[in-house]
């Protein structure tokens, strides 16, 4: 590649800031930009915006690069967080860090950079970007691949990336493994080099979850029952609990079915289904219960890497590999279009806790196709 003018994502991370030392490297102009995206409760304990801000800014300084400081606050909000809201507020779970990459890290952070004069961007993911000249006929077609180091992959994160985004796009790092990175970091004398890896939502940061949603949504508590319909405890709003959920739920005392008389082992709770019809909150006992395993999903709002969903074959199904979450291996499944942005998923095999909100993300080997969100599941 000849040598361009590429503006970097610098989060603060130790993972964007290898990426901008290695474009740098290859001989690219380097121009680092720090998105700030929350500005609720900006100066607590749990939103570290300042000290990322000043990161960045040493990184930069010690790499020798521009840095500009740019609030995306509003878009955040409107395009991001509302819908956020508005997913757990209807009993789903969403996943933020989905919308976050579509809406502002590849549109309103892509969009500024090409107003600086921008030939690519880059951003510190893990995950790969190929042109396959054969694919679309001999058109030629970009394709996001997963990360090279298999605990690190990201590519269920951009599964919403389009042609558009991807032609304009690097991912530095996708090549190396985490520990390569830590290392390159350490060699350059990065000042976050040790820094540890954000886990917290989306620029809002790690935060105790429940108070922080509190905060936006209503309470509405209910009966919590078990698979026999039995109340067994009070739930304080459904918003606040997630499918396949262990922690957090608040009960105890009932011993597992089979249990030998006198044992004192309880079979843990898990969150199985949500009423909200009669406001209820269905658990169950035991990591493998039937509740908690399913056969096939339906998905909507789907979105294609390739403008288009997979071909299927003659029995108008198609196997491919799908994820229902994040660090999930891939699954056997079969793939039956149910519109421009719609699709069914049949598996070989139970999945566990798939859950309406949550992305099922496709891929044809190391190859992501996209994906959709999952809109309920079948037992």
């Amino acid at each position: 590649m000849q040598p361009q003018r590429v503006v970097v994502g610098l989060s603060g991370g130790v993972d964007s800031a290898v990426s901008a030392w290695l474009l740098q490297r290859q001989g690219h102009e380097v121009v680092g930009i720090f998105m700030k995206n929350w500005e609720d409760d900006d100066d607590d304990a749990h939103c570290s915006s300042r000290q990322d801000f000043l990161d960045a800014a040493s990184v930069a300084d010690v790499l020798g690069i521009e840095i500009e400081h740019v609030n995306f606050a509003a878009d955040y909000r409107d395009r991001v967080f509302a819908e956020f809201l508005r997913e757990y507020q209807a009993g789903r779970t969403p996943n933020p860090d989905v919308l976050c990459n579509a809406e502002i890290k590849f549109k309103a952070f892509l969009d500024h950079a090409m107003r600086l004069g921008a030939d690519r961007i880059a951003t510190g993911h893990y995950a790969r970007v190929r042109w396959n000249p054969a694919a679309a006929g001999g058109a030629g077609r970009h394709e996001l691949l997963k990360g090279l180091d298999p605990l690190k992959d990201q590519s269920y994160f951009l599964h919403r990336l389009n042609q558009a985004q991807l032609a304009r796009t690097l991912f530095p790092v996708g090549e190396l493994p985490k520990t390569e990175v830590r290392r390159l970091a350490e060699e350059i004398r990065l000042p976050n080099a040790r820094k540890k890896d954000s886990t917290g939502i989306c620029f809002i940061g790690e935060r105790p979850f429940r108070a922080f949603l509190n905060r936006y949504l209503a309470n509405a508590p209910g009966p919590m029952v078990d698979d026999h319909d039995r109340v067994v405890g009070e739930h304080v709003g459904l918003s606040f609990y997630t499918l396949g959920q262990r922690k957090g739920i608040g009960l105890g005392g009932l011993k597992a079915p089979g249990s030998a008389r006198g044992s004192t082992e309880h079979a843990p709770w898990f969150v199985a289904r949500k009423d909200l019809e009669r406001n209820r909150l269905v658990v169950v006992q035991g990591h493998d219960h039937p509740w908690l395993q399913s056969r096939a999903l339906v998905a909507d709002d789907a979105s294609w890497v390739a403008g288009a969903p997979p071909t299927t074959g003659p029995d108008a199904a198609a196997a491919l590999g799908a994820k229902t979450r994040y660090r999930q291996a891939d699954a056997a499944a079969r793939f039956v279009p149910g519109g421009p942005q719609a699709f069914r998923l049949a598996f070989d095999a139970p999945q566990w806790a798939v859950t309406p909100g949550q992305s099922a993300v496709l891929y044809d080997g190391e190859v992501c196709l996209g994906g959709g969100v999952i809109a309920g599941a079948e037992a």
